[in-house]
């Protein structure tokens, strides 16, 4: 994690030299710009009261890219040899040195010792204090923002911290960080007064539909009109029933509004698998997270509907899919209160999570889910597939960085973590690029990259498509149809040591041809997607018809499922699972087991965007999996 915060630091200079009157204090973070949406109200009252809480540094972080290497990298001699969460826990904890430095810094700050509290899973010390105070303590001034939904939001511009007690602290909230979900708390519609919400309808990357289909195809010679489960499995090999299916396990990932409807996987299964009408997925419910009926529409059902329609018929009824529900109808959920309940190690946020990203429960307005939240209560599957993502410059590099190292955890636990890449080329979502000032826009220029995609602790998907008028007997190209595969390079994290040399491979033999300051062009940082899967074309039931689908949204799930068909073929004969693929995929002895893509790319931000090229490039990654190929190499690691 060092690399990927000094990296962070050097290309977007965050940590600055304070003004020579703060002496020991340094600036810790600082924003650019303030988030589209958003615009400043007032001074803040100096008297009102904030939780002020600080990410606490959890011990060993910074080698947990070491530790996940030895459990990944097929030439290790612990490959495969996942840990226990108790091991996770005790190895990352945040040590006795940093939270005695904190406290005593309060402390000599003037705050007793009773105002501070440690959360119980030692991430976090959290103290109650007025917004003069805190001015105070981080040498900051804080203000109130309100969003054009008329909610109201506390920040700084950024803050400072002692030279000493900066290695000790993540980040601290409320500060510089934005809400990226915004709810409007009145009126009947959970999608009234929504900005960017994981889940919520028309914000962050969503499938696209054409409309209804007037005539059904499912014969091979038509998967460049329809994309069935048929064609998926020509395209990648797939011919596989589960051996080990009570061994193992598939996870989708869903939020709130978003909801399946068993009615529509009944009717798909109907066409395309009869064994499974009538079978629902597993549910888990994550902060009362449930399947709900009362809004429907392609908004709200399509993507739950088409990641289990697929996720299921692919590794078929002997399998059980397990769906993790997160969140309400009214505080929604993020990413972080997902894996709450998937590690109790990250439940750090005040016992619960951060006001100004994520759900917070029981909810603290009344109205919404009014249990305890969800921590540690849900067992991680094998393999977890989420078809949602953020813009990268939607967080800071701090609160991303928090996260992937999660992810990285999970990796060490033998879980093999999947997130679309995006729909919109090289643009974010919704298709906003960056300006100069860091500010999105439909008329930005600057490539503006996804997370967790760039996250080098999980694989990334990307989308391609059956060119029209070829067959599955072809080679797939980029998608280009409705959506752009997502790709390129990240803005904060570095360049993971396993990805070097095919990422030098595509610069040295297909440097893009753009101006360095529209791309991170250093040639140091994590590029993606890592994989691809057909993203276009897929007919879905959804509210009782067949539509036409796009978007990485499919590709994720497919890719799971053949994973978790991978996993199965190891499980069998006594092995372990996959766990974190890229260390793998990457190696040479993994050279050919993917599809190779070299046709179409992923435009956006007014360019053509990036290139398929034969190799590693930043549109459809190593390529499309080739299910044979793929097991017989991975059983072969021990």
């Amino acid at each position: 994690m060092r690399l990927l915060l000094s990296f962070v630091l050097l290309s977007l200079g965050l940590l600055a030299s304070a003004d020579p009157a703060l002496s020991a204090y340094r600036v810790h973070e600082r924003r650019g710009h303030t988030p589209t949406g958003w615009s400043y109200n007032r001074k803040h009252d100096s008297s009102a009261v904030i939780p002020l809480r600080f990410a606490l540094k959890q011990n060993n972080i910074d080698s947990i890219g070491d530790y996940l290497m030895e459990v990944s990298h097929p030439e290790s001699t612990e490959y495969g040899k996942h840990w226990s969460a108790g091991d996770v826990f005790k190895k990352f904890s945040p040590s006795a040195e940093t939270i005695g430095a904190v406290r005593a810094w309060l402390e000599e700050s003037g705050f007793d010792s009773s105002r501070a509290k440690l959360t119980r899973n030692r991430g976090w010390i959290e103290v109650q204090v007025t917004v003069e105070e805190a001015e105070r303590l981080l040498q900051t001034e804080y203000h109130v923002y309100g969003h054009e939904t008329g909610q109201e939001h506390v920040a700084c511009d950024s803050y400072h911290l002692p030279e000493h007690v900066q290695p000790h602290i993540d980040f601290v909230t409320p500060t510089v960080h934005f809400d990226t979900k915004v709810f409007k708390r009145s009126g009947s519609d959970p999608a009234e007064g929504v900005g960017r919400a994981i889940g919520q309808p028309g914000s962050g990357a969503h499938p696209k539909t054409t409309g209804e289909i007037q005539t059904l195809l499912n014969e091979l010679e038509n998967c460049d009109e329809q994309i069935t489960p048929i064609c998926l499995r020509a395209l990648y090999g797939l011919v596989y029933e589960p051996l080990a299916a009570s061994k193992n396990s598939f996870g989708i990932v869903e939020y709130t509004p978003q909801a399946y409807l068993q009615s529509d996987l009944d009717m798909f299964h109907s066409y395309f698998n009869d064994s499974l009408v009538g079978v629902a997925p597993y549910m888990v419910s994550i902060d009362g997270g449930y399947a709900q009926t009362e809004y429907t529409g392609f908004d709200y059902n399509g993507e739950s509907d088409l990641d289990l329609e697929y996720g299921m018929n692919l590794v078929t009824a002997k399998q059980q899919v397990t769906l993790y529900q997160a969140g309400d109808m009214v505080e929604g959920a993020s990413f972080n209160n997902f894996l709450d309940a998937i590690d109790g190690t990250y439940c750090t946020y005040d016992g619960g999570d951060d006001p100004t990203q994520d759900g917070v429960y029981p909810d603290p307005y009344g109205g919404g889910y009014e249990g305890p939240e969800d921590c540690g209560t849900a067992t991680p599957a094998n393999v977890i597939s989420t078809s949602y993502a953020y813009n990268e410059a939607d967080l800071t590099p701090f609160y991303t960085a928090r996260q992937c190292s999660e992810y990285a955890k999970l990796g060490l636990m033998g879980v093999t973590v999947l997130y679309s890449s995006g729909d919109y080329g090289v643009a974010g979502n919704g298709g906003e690029c960056l300006t100069a000032n860091g500010t999105y826009s439909l008329n930005g220029t600057i490539f503006n990259p996804s997370f967790p995609g760039t996250c080098p602790y999980i694989t990334s998907v990307g989308a391609t498509q059956v060119n029209p008028n070829s067959t599955v007997l072809e080679p797939e190209g980029a998608c280009e149809q409705v959506i752009y595969s997502g790709g390129g390079f990240s803005n904060y994290f570095a360049m993971p040591e396993y990805q070097k040399t095919a990422v030098e491979y595509y610069l040295t033999n297909y440097y893009p041809q753009y101006p360095a300051d529209i791309w991170n062009s250093t040639g140091m940082s994590r590029g993606f997607p890592d994989i691809a899967a057909n993203g276009a074309n897929y007919v879905v039931a959804i509210d009782g018809e067949f539509e036409l689908v796009y978007g990485t949204s499919c590709s994720s799930p497919v890719s799971g499922a053949i994973l978790t068909m991978v996993n199965d073929a190891r499980l069998a004969v006594g092995k372990s699972p996959i766990g974190f693929i890229n260390p793998t995929i990457y190696s040479s002895s993994f050279a050919g087991v993917f599809n190779d893509i070299t046709m179409g790319g992923n435009q956006g931000c007014g360019t053509a965007g990036y290139t398929a090229v034969p190799g590693w490039d930043p549109v459809t990654g190593l390529g499309t999996p080739n299910f044979p190929k793929l097991v017989a190499s991975w059983l072969l690691l021990p």
